[in-house]
């Protein structure tokens, strides 16, 4: 199971031996970099320069006569009450957070099944997060909420104050609606928590000086009782100061097993795992690199994201290839597993163009999403003892499967199919067979009749076929005078898949514009080797895979360096600034969301230090070496012709944080280059913590691009 922390740098959809946190290999002075005075969050200077940046930039958006109309649009999408509210199963009842114009920070509610079902269900507000702010003072965003089978009485509601990934934790009644007077209450902190039994809990934080890591995430885990203070806690697991981070979880089944497990993540994409079992702690035989999706009767369900060989004495050794499907007890794993009885542990083995997007696990049975060549498909699972049985469950062709929510009292599962130009359905199955049910539609949200999709491949620098998806206008002119946006993400095993975006449709593509979507290495679009090619210094393949897609396009007549633009966020924000870096002649703009861009202090900077297992680390001199050729920041040149981009990000992302964005600014405004520049001061990583923010934040990017490509 990855860690949030770890799996995502997420795009705008969880690290090699660190260092101590004090520690910095190569120091870096103000005469070699003039604007580490930018990395003081919430300095005075910092902020009067965002100040200025921000009236600046808005000043020319606004003042473009499309942003109010892009404004309206974007307002009306977001703000729409016939969205499909989302489903989260706890227990039988259907919970749902929303967010409206009336209820700006959102509320959580509840349904029945059947009452959710029906064209406007019967909804009880549980939580009201703009009553709760107001009444303590508080900016809160919700983080979600974790409660205890099998009774689903008390939960864990996580909230976060201006949307940073820190938050605080404290205990909730259901039945009463109200926070437990007296009850668990976890401070502010990067953490993960979760219940051993209603008395008791299992903590990872920060629990004092010396408790976290480089990265500035908990490494020490305790549990503590109720009516205990945090200086009470029992230690159970302590990690080391240059892991990432520990963390624990807690497993439950439709049977009523509870497995208890500990990760120890010691870099971005290997870690550790940990039984906490009726006799102690003990370390489990599996692999580093892997995810873990849930229980079902008594066994870990779970992929090895390399391939791995599992030996036991007595038995035959088995290889299992990176990310195939699998099933083992907790007690087959331990150094003194029982002999194997005959049972397979393979659920299902993906080929070569096929990938293990999503795995949920009900009562019981497996769901997954798996997709070939980026197209999805829906499979159960059910446990035969000696075989998997596998049976297809219906869903329509051509399309993205996203699995919702999942029941863990019966087999109900939740899914939803899209494509670009086909809205969302949400549709509810029984996992052991039947047919599906129509449950929700989403209305369409722009004319798609004059669109078509089509998939198309090229070859990069190394001869690998890159495919990649374009959305355009039905009999459009291969005349090199379409407005495109070329977007990717080709990081951290993410997938870049087809989906129903309103605001693109109705801004973009109902103006004659031409998306583009890009399956990059360093995605999982075809499972974990498709990642592995583009780690650390041979990093230029995914850069070069969307050079290759972009001259592609060009090269076919879609567009031209004139028309063309790109957009990305977060490790996808690398992606833009690299590419505005290396080919300023292939584009004429460059959206960059809350970018990663200084890769020689990125260790230094928010979560980077985590992030050592995907980019590298200066510490080791041929991954710096391939950093200082390749990092936007320290490769921004005076006198080169770059195209005029814009940065988007937020003061409260303490995941990324601001700073790359604001000293690759300040840079180019040095050297007289021309940017635009806009710091939302809440929402965390996303840079928007509602959906006015978002729709502010949609008409902004839209009117930047409509203004460089369409004019």
């Amino acid at each position: 199971m990855r860690l949030l922390m770890i799996a995502t740098l997420a795009a705008l959809a969880l690290p090699v031996p660190l260092f101590s946190a004090l520690a910095e290999p190569h120091p870096v002075s103000d005469s070699v970099d003039p604007y580490l005075w930018l990395e003081d969050i919430h300095g005075a200077r910092a902020l009067a320069w965002i100040e200025t940046e921000n009236a600046r930039s808005l000043k020319v958006l606004k003042g473009d006569p499309r942003y109010e109309r892009f404004h309206n649009a974007a307002l009306e999408i977001v703000n729409a009450t016939d969205r499909i509210p989302a489903p989260a199963l706890i227990g039988s009842t259907i919970y749902n957070y929303w967010q409206d114009p009336t209820n700006v920070r959102g509320v959580w509610r509840r349904a029945t099944p059947g009452s959710y079902a029906a064209k406007a269900p019967a909804w009880e507000t549980v939580i009201d997060l703009d009553q709760l702010a107001k009444a303590e003072g508080k900016n809160w965003i919700w983080h979600g909420a974790n409660c205890l089978p099998p009774t689903y009485r008390r939960c864990l509601v996580s909230l976060s104050d201006g949307g940073t990934d820190a938050d605080t934790v404290r205990e909730f009644d259901l039945a009463s609606k109200s926070f437990v007077d007296g009850g668990f209450v976890m401070p502010t902190s990067k953490q993960d928590v979760d219940w051993l039994d209603d008395d008791t809990l299992i903590v990872a934080r920060d629990w004092g000086p010396g408790t976290m890591t480089a990265s500035s995430y908990p490494f020490v885990v305790k549990t503590l009782k109720r009516g205990q203070s945090l200086g009470e806690a029992t230690e159970v697991f302590r990690g080391k100061p240059d892991d990432v981070g520990v963390s624990p979880v807690v497993l439950h089944d439709g049977d009523g097993h509870q497995v208890v497990l500990i990760f120890r993540s010691i870099d971005t994409f290997h870690q550790e795992t940990y039984w906490l079992s009726p006799r102690g702690l003990v370390r489990l035989n599996l692999p580093q690199k892997i995810d873990i999706h849930g229980l079902l009767h008594g066994k870990l369900i779970f992929t090895p994201e390399q391939e791995w060989v599992f030996e036991k004495s007595q038995v035959p050794q088995a290889t299992y290839e990176a990310g195939s499907l699998l099933a083992m007890s907790p007690q087959e794993l331990t150094p003194d597993a029982p002999p194997e009885v005959a049972e397979s542990h393979l659920v299902f083995q993906p080929g070569p163009r096929q990938s293990v997007e999503q795995v949920a696990v009900t009562a019981n049975r497996i769901v997954a999403a798996i997709y070939d060549n980026v197209r999805g498909s829906l499979t159960s699972f059910e446990d035969k003892g000696d075989r998997w049985g596998h049976a297809p469950l219906p869903v329509a062709a051509n399309s993205s499967v996203t699995i919702d929510t999942a029941s863990d009292v019966n087999d109900d599962v939740y899914f939803g199919v899209e494509g670009f130009l086909a809205p969302t359905h949400l549709w509810k199955t029984d996992a052991a067979g039947g047919a599906p049910v129509d449950l929700k539609d989403l209305p369409a949200r722009f004319d798609a009749s004059g669109s078509v999709v089509e998939q198309h491949e090229v070859a990069s620098s190394d001869g690998t076929k890159i495919p990649y998806f374009i959305v355009h206008p039905k009999g459009m002119k291969l005349d090199r005078s379409n407005p495109t946006i070329l977007y990717a993400y080709g990081g951290f095993q993410i997938s870049m898949l087809p989906s129903y975006s309103a605001t693109i449709g109705k801004i973009w593509l109902e103006n004659g514009g031409v998306y583009v979507l890009a399956n990059i290495r360093g995605g999982g679009e075809f499972g974990p080797a498709w990642h592995d090619a583009g780690l650390k210094t041979h990093r230029q393949l995914v850069y070069d895979d969307f050079a290759a897609v972009a001259k592609d396009l060009i090269a076919r007549g879609v567009t031209s360096p004139r028309r063309l633009g790109i957009q990305g966020g977060s490790n996808g924000g690398l992606l833009m600034g690299v590419e505005f870096i290396q080919h300023p002649e292939l584009w004429r703009a460059v959206d960059i969301q809350v970018p990663l861009l200084d890769m020689l202090r990125i260790e230094q900077l928010g979560a980077g230090a985590s992030w050592v297992g995907e980019y590298g680390s200066v510490t080791v001199p041929e991954e710096r070496a391939f950093w200082e050729r390749t990092s936007p920041y320290q490769n921004l040149k005076p006198g080169v012709a770059y195209p005029e981009p814009f940065f988007v990000t937020a003061t409260s992302d303490d995941r990324v944080t601001p700073v790359h964005a604001r000293k690759m600014a300040a840079k180019m405004a040095a050297m007289g280059l021309p940017f635009l520049y806009f710091e939302n001061t809440s929402g965390g990583h996303a840079a928007s913590g509602n959906l006015q923010e978002r729709a502010e934040r949609v008409a902004l990017e839209f009117t930047y691009l409509a203004h460089k490509l369409m004019d």
